[in-house]
């Protein structure tokens, strides 16, 4: 029952995640729901790491174009 519940609510983050990608923060969404279906569903895992990699890297391109922002502001 346990799993049921954990398999669907994953699912439904994920989804909800995946429909609300206009919003800022719904990335989040995707990511719970991934690590909700991840203690059941070994495919989940593999998607986890892709989205984690994927957020990493989007984070270290905002911190350079906010960096490069301030600077230009500075001059």
């Amino acid at each position: 029952m346990l799993k049921v519940f954990r398999i669907t609510l994953g699912a439904l983050l994920a989804i909800a995640g995946v429909v609300l990608t206009i919003i800022p923060g719904s990335s989040l969404l995707v990511l719970v729901g991934l690590v909700v279906l991840s203690y059941d569903v070994p495919k989940a895992r593999v998607w986890l790491k892709v989205v984690q990699g994927s957020m990493q890297r989007g984070a270290k391109k905002l911190d350079t174009f906010l960096l490069a922002r301030k600077l230009r502001k500075r001059c």
